[in-house]
């Protein structure tokens, strides 16, 4: 009821406040990102899906008897990274990568605010269904892993020798878990996935079993979750799927981990990457205020227990993301109160070092693995492209690519595809463009991205793989490690990392419950 509440009234607020400039985006911006990524305006997009410079376009223009998008289409999505085989692989083998049709006109899909909130807080009745293990932690803390199974599957455990590939989705820090995810784990099922949400302790009803909450970007628990899935589903690989502000738990793990983190492949959709500043600047008010009141809603039951060590009474009266974290994680009970200007600048040292230890990418040059963002120009919940997505990294490092489409939001990328299956209208009250024949309509398109790019990449390492055997074949090598897995190499030469440990069970003491 209370989700009903929060959506009804942050609609209302969108439709009577909100200007309808921000709900489409501002064509000004989005140009001028572009000419700062050496993409012409008028730039069109070659057979390969690459995206050509201004002086490439007259053939691209040439072209267009033959089918080639209009410019508008063309703008809808840009793939941003560094030149690499695997980058050109990715090109010719992600139909996706270049198939995006966003709504537009007079609808509320092509609003950015109005499909966030929808993503976000609308129910979403699916025939999917989560089998929990609650994970005992070497510090008797408990997190829990949600597996999804199908409604009309009767066995509701899979076999320790089953070689499907377990997609580990690392929902938002606030742990609720959002329609995009449940669609996510369905859409998983259908392609053969074994999906399971990460949940972090006293989220979706986990047991706070210790003092100790877990920081928006320390790994430790994850770590350990990591070791565990290895260890029930050794035979399959492992990928990450990490949803908004999730993102930054997964990129700190990836980054301390390196070429051990057990993943082939992960997947960012609608990252915050610089969280400090991202706290600091605050969201629209609807949105951080809704975001609050559930935070608070979700702690007050630990209230009391909390409050040997923190300061619950500036926690529960704090009115912004800022002062809910600094409130948990940045004043301990027992410190000494100073006045003055000295008690700002202690606060704010004390801020700056709790980000120093979990900024997402203070390590993102060890990460070890490809990982894909996948970004809108029009996300209410990051913020301004050019100061919230860093570019460079992009530009500079091989393992990061970065799929940054027009329109979107936050976690939303609704489509014509899904427009016309729900009979929503355009502007001129003709239905949108229905998808072709291999699209499902009920499929949103990041989950159809982040699913082609994870078989591109296995496919592209296979390749490796069988190549690096041939050729030692052919210089009389001994092959004796060729019935080895890729799963866990870099896109350059790693260490092979040791299987998991059996003594690992030792660790964990899970239990079995279910929940629908």
């Amino acid at each position: 009821m209370l989700e009903w509440l929060v959506a009804v009234c942050i609609v209302i607020l969108v439709v009577l406040i909100w200007p309808r400039s921000n709900y489409f985006g501002s064509e000004s911006q989005s140009d001028a990102l572009l000419h700062r990524l050496g993409i012409s305006p008028q730039a069109a997009i070659d057979k390969a899906g690459r995206c050509v410079s201004e002086s490439e376009s007259s053939d691209g223009l040439k072209a267009a008897s033959e089918g080639v998008e209009t410019n508008e289409k063309t703008r809808a999505v840009a793939l941003i990274c560094k030149p690499s085989a695997l980058a050109n692989y990715l090109l010719k083998h992600c139909r996706t990568f270049s198939h995006y049709s966003p709504c537009v006109g007079w609808t509320w899909r092509a609003s950015a605010l109005l499909q966030t909130v929808y993503q976000t807080c609308w129910p979403y009745d699916s025939p999917v269904q989560f089998v929990r293990d609650n994970l005992q932690l070497s510090d008797d803390g408990l997190v829990a892993l949600d597996w999804a199974v199908p409604s009309y599957q009767k066995r509701r455990r899979t076999s320790s020798h089953s070689t499907s590939p377990v997609l580990l989705i690392v929902p938002n820090s606030y742990g609720k878990i959002t329609r995009n995810v449940i669609k996510l784990c369905e859409t998983a099922l259908s392609h053969g996935y074994l999906p399971a949400v990460f949940n972090r302790r006293s989220h979706n009803n986990t047991p706070l079993t210790t003092l100790k909450l877990q920081q928006f970007g320390d790994p430790s628990d994850l770590r350990e979750a990591v070791r565990y899935i290895r260890y029930r589903q050794p035979a399959g690989r492992l990928y990450a799927v990490s949803e908004s502000t999730g993102s930054g738990l997964l990129l700190s793990y990836l980054g301390e981990c390196g070429s051990s983190s057990y993943v082939t492949a992960a997947v960012c959709l609608s990252p915050v990457f610089r969280c400090q500043s991202w706290f600091e600047n605050g969201l629209f008010w609807p949105l951080q205020w809704a975001l609050v009141l559930y935070q608070k809603i979700c702690l007050s039951r630990y209230r009391t227990v909390l409050g040997e060590t923190i300061r619950t009474e500036t926690l529960f009266s704090s009115c912004s993301l800022r002062g809910m974290e600094e409130g948990l994680f940045c004043q301990p009970v027992d410190s000494t109160p100073v006045t003055g200007s000295s008690s700002s600048c202690n606060s704010s040292g004390v801020w700056d070092a709790y980000w120093e230890r979990n900024e997402p990418l203070r390590d993102v040059d060890e990460v070890a693995i490809p990982v894909l963002s996948v970004c809108a120009r029009d996300d209410p919940v990051r913020g301004d492209t050019q100061s919230t997505i860093p570019l460079e990294l992009f530009e500079t490092n091989p393992h990061f690519f970065l799929l940054l489409t027009d329109h979107g939001g936050h976690c939303g990328f609704s489509t014509q595809c899904e427009g016309s299956a729900a009979g929503v209208y355009g502007a001129a009250g003709s239905v949108a463009v229905p998808c072709s024949g291999m699209e499902n309509p009920g499929t949103n398109w990041s989950h159809k991205t982040l699913l082609e790019f994870f078989r591109a990449t296995t496919d592209f390492f296979a390749a490796e793989e069988r190549a690096k055997q041939l050729a030692a074949r052919r210089r009389g090598v001994g092959v004796g490690a060729g019935g080895r897995s890729f799963r866990h190499r870099s896109i350059s030469t790693c260490k092979r990392v040791p299987a998991c440990s059996h003594n690992i069970h030792a660790i964990y003491n899970w239990q079995r419950s279910y929940t629908r």
